[in-house]
């Protein structure tokens, strides 16, 4: 299994992998902001939307790609714009095909996305998820740090309103940079 940093124009003609894993993630029950049925088209149509975020620089993208070249798993990190905001990311879209799931791909997608995140300078990650799901236990257990729930906050693939948690983890960027003492 890879991991790797795709470029938007690598997202972009991948996006029908893409599509599969996030319909799978949906279908499977994951409260990912979508309502199920996902559709492929509207999941392909969504990843090309990312491609353009990428871009711009406002998301970079990892993807895990299996031996048959399957898109097995993804995870993101999107950058504020506002000058106040550089030193922060948001963790976004981290999700695990239901067939490669159990064998410590969430964790490695996870550990990918902070290590870059504190190689680029940025010191705090945030994120939501649907509290008392498998991926809080993951956050939970890598170290993030619950900072409120909030009920009702999202709809679930079936429409029902689930509530979220808001992690954050701090992180030390100086470690990651290869001119830093010990980087």
């Amino acid at each position: 299994m890879t991991v790797e940093r795709w470029s938007a124009a690598r997202v972009r003609a991948r996006a029908d992998g893409l599509a599969a894993l996030l319909t799978d993630t949906v279908a499977s029950g994951a409260s990912v902001g979508f309502l199920a049925p996902l559709g492929h088209a509207e999941a392909v149509a969504w990843w090309r939307g990312r491609a353009d975020d990428a871009a711009a620089g406002h998301l970079a993208v990892w993807a895990a790609v299996d031996r048959s070249d399957t898109v097995t798993g993804t995870v993101g990190l999107a950058f504020p714009g506002k000058p106040n905001s550089r030193h922060r990311a948001e963790l976004v879209k981290l999700m695990v095909h239901r067939s490669a799931r159990g064998h410590g791909l969430g964790r490695r997608l996870l550990a990918t996305a902070e290590q870059a995140a504190a190689a680029d300078g940025r010191t705090l990650l945030h994120l939501d998820t649907e509290t008392g799901s498998p991926a809080e236990h993951l956050y939970r257990s890598a170290g993030w740090t619950p900072a409120g729930t909030i009920p009702d906050y999202a709809a679930g693939p079936l429409g029902e309103l689930r509530p979220t948690t808001l992690y954050y983890k701090r992180l030390d960027a100086s470690r990651s940079r290869p001119d830093a003492p010990g980087g």
